[in-house]
């Protein structure tokens, strides 16, 4: 039988002669019908720009397919006009991009823009076209569809949008999907349902999903053969048991040592030191070679060739049978000595004390205040010195707005934040405006925290000039000399501008010009989830060395709970602007007592388990109009009566561990 779709010996690149840059570079992998095949690896291998030149969307004429064959049911897709893909794409082969928000129009809604894909591709009535748009949105688990038929792109959620990105690509039937990062940008609830979703309509419809991911966890859910790309080359092919069981590429393997785990948490996480190669050179060895710890002369010397089955192998010198290779040496990382979290508690670094942070609705033409939107609700926490507690939950749910509130950006309505002693309210803050040295914030986006048109040595000048202590010329260059290196920078880049650097390294410079102000609590808000797993390994690392030479507190705000795990000492966890469980990262991660961190943790892929992850129903309410009660009623599986009537008080069911649940509390209330 026929594969679906054969891609052999796949060439595009970017310029002409001998320096374009090779970004596709002889690949070869075919998906079956109804098969999951996944792309992994690191931003800049190549995987996108594959899955593009499928379509001939590839940027023209900046880029060039040059030779290869693209077979859709025994059809050369390079052989075919500009009509031809057009009656092919959408139909044949659809697409779902990474974010749903640029590639929506923000000026149509929703139901437009699904109308304008369903009238391309078939010839039906009005009334038909509306019926199908409704059966789409549907099919898809849009609720309310009649509604939100007429709802523009900003008033919906990441899900949401997701969801509507999903039914524009299915609206052509198609017999194949590609979903580039469909779920980077999503919490781990919303991700676990789009990944549910996705293989829900797989079984129905029998399509196909070409899946791109660096997302081990989501691979081992989804995907029913991987390949590895590095480099522009696929390295390694194998089925999902098989590359999960034991990996062979010294990439892939490096991959997995770089995700954080329990087991690593008291050894920094191995790295993959260095980038991809610049593609625009002719390589004579293995692309790998670089940041490869197992390489030999051969491996910089000699191309290495492809072995084991043309769709089932490695791209790797060592699995020459020819050759005698070396017995690898253990590269396991020694310990870094990270205080455990059962050390006694030192002095109290930050206290937030029934905090509220809310926002005016305003409406009419007189802009009178007609409602709140409750984005901080009364959060009580404490955070140590030399401590990192974890604020976990989904998108909504008042985290940022928190740390904003602790850093005196965004002013509070009620309670009071302590820092090192010192307060401030809403009637303290012009008095206070100088508490804000002590602490800074990482932003998520280190792009766009950074001003683009000064150079890193001006960057840093700005944090340095925040400090009390004014320093002389000399002194200055000292000091920013010793923070790139710190973060390991050379100091050979001053003069550089941030768009040539790579993300992990902007993300440093950051932590660069947070560490100039000499902060005692660094905030780090979703420092890593817009990273490859190699450089969110370096990150995490970089922030542990930093809390055990420098003292730092971290008040990290993330939805990735394997850098929790890692990372974090207690966590406090977040749901529609209030705090519903606090305890140690043993506590929490082990033996959870609120439904919603039950429901966050069972959402998290698994990547020792082929079993699907449990989701978690339903959206976030709007918290300018909260369910009365406890706020996670509506979604709970526990749901008892007393849970509709009455907001639950906090518990203590184990020591230092907080949740605010009725399960926990006298028998009284469960009627």
């Amino acid at each position: 039988m026929s594969h679906l779709l054969e891609v052999a010996h796949l060439k595009t690149w970017f310029g002409k002669a001998e320096q374009a840059y090779r970004v596709v570079d002889g690949v070869d992998f075919y998906i079956d019908r109804g098969e999951t095949f996944a792309l992994l690896g690191e931003s800049g291998c190549g995987k996108s720009m594959t899955a593009l030149s499928l379509l001939q969307l590839n940027p023209q004429p900046a880029s060039q397919i040059v030779s290869g064959q693209i077979r859709l049911n025994d059809r050369d897709l390079l052989r075919c006009s500009e009509a031809d893909m057009e009656r092919v794409r959408g139909r044949k082969i659809a697409m779902i991009f990474q974010d749903p928000q640029s590639a929506l129009n923000p000026v149509l809604t929703i139901g437009q823009q699904l109308l304008e894909v369903l009238r391309w591709h078939f010839d039906l009535s009005a009334a038909q076209l509306k019926a199908r748009c409704i059966e789409l949105f549907v099919q898809v688990g849009i609720p309310d569809p009649e509604k939100r038929f007429f709802a523009y792109p900003h008033q919906l959620s990441g899900g949401m949008k997701q969801r509507v990105m999903i039914a524009m690509a299915l609206a052509g039937k198609p017999d194949l999907l590609i979903a580039d990062e469909p779920t980077t940008a999503l919490d781990v609830t919303i991700q676990a349902q789009i990944l549910g979703l996705l293989k829900k309509l797989q079984q129905e419809t029998g399509m196909a999903i070409l899946l791109i991911s660096h997302d081990l966890g989501v691979v081992a859910q989804m995907a029913d053969r991987i390949a590895v790309m590095y480099a522009g080359q696929i390295v390694e092919t194998a089925d999902r048991r098989t590359f999960f069981k034991q990996p062979r590429h010294p990439y892939s393997e490096r991959l997995f040592a770089a995700m954080p785990s329990t087991q690593q948490r008291d050894a920094p996480l191995a790295v993959i030191p260095g980038t991809v190669p610049p593609l625009n050179q002719v390589f004579t060895g293995c692309r790998f070679t670089a940041r490869c710890q197992q390489r030999q002369p051969v491996c910089e010397e000699q191309l290495p060739n492809w072995f084991g089955e043309r769709h089932d192998g490695v791209r790797c010198h060592q699995f020459d049978p020819d050759r005698t290779w070396p017995m690898a040496v253990s590269s396991q990382p020694q310990s870094s000595g990270v205080p455990d979290e059962t050390e006694p508690a030192t002095r109290v670094m930050l206290r937030l004390d029934q905090v509220q942070v809310h926002f005016p609705i305003r409406k009419g033409i007189l802009q009178r205040t007609k409602g709140w939107v409750k984005a901080v609700d009364g959060v009580s926490l404490r955070l140590n010195e030399r401590e990192t507690l974890a604020i976990v939950g989904e998108s909504g749910c008042g985290k940022s707005t928190l740390a904003k509130a602790v850093q005196q950006l965004q002013l509070i309505i009620g309670g009071e934040i302590q820092f090192a002693a010192k307060s401030g309210n809403k009637a303290l803050v012009k008095a206070a405006q100088g508490d804000r040295l002590p602490m800074q914030i990482i932003f998520q986006d280190p792009f766009a925290s950074m001003n683009p048109r000064m150079t890193v040595q001006q960057i840093l000048l700005e944090g340095l000039q925040a400090r009390q202590d004014k320093l002389s010329s000399v002194a200055q260059q000292t000091v920013i000399e010793d923070l790139l290196r710190k973060v390991g920078l050379n100091t050979d880049i001053l003069h550089r501008y941030p768009h040539a650097f790579s993300g992990g390294q902007r993300q440093r410079l950051c932590i660069a010009r947070a560490l100039a102000a000499e902060p005692a609590l660094l905030i780090c808000d979703e420092p890593t989830s817009a990273l490859d797993v190699s450089v969110q390994a370096q990150i995490l690392n970089l922030l542990r060395d930093l809390q055990n030479e420098e003292g730092l507190s971290y008040l990290f705000i993330t939805h990735d709970i394997g850098v929790v795990d890692y990372l974090a000492h207690r966590i406090a966890v977040m749901y529609l602007g209030r705090v519903v469980e606090t305890g140690s990262r043993q506590q929490v991660l082990k033996h959870p007592k609120h439904p919603y961190t039950r429901a966050l943790l069972a959402a998290v892929p698994d990547m020792q388990s082929v079993s699907p992850t449990v989701t978690l129903t339903g959206e976030l309410p709007s918290p300018a109009n909260p369910p009365s009660g406890c706020h996670f009623h509506s979604r709970c599986p526990d749901v008892m009566p007393v849970c509709k009537l009455h907001y639950p008080s906090e518990t203590e069911p184990e020591t230092g561990q907080v949740v605010r649940c009725f399960l926990y509390q006298s028998q009284d209330y469960h009627g």
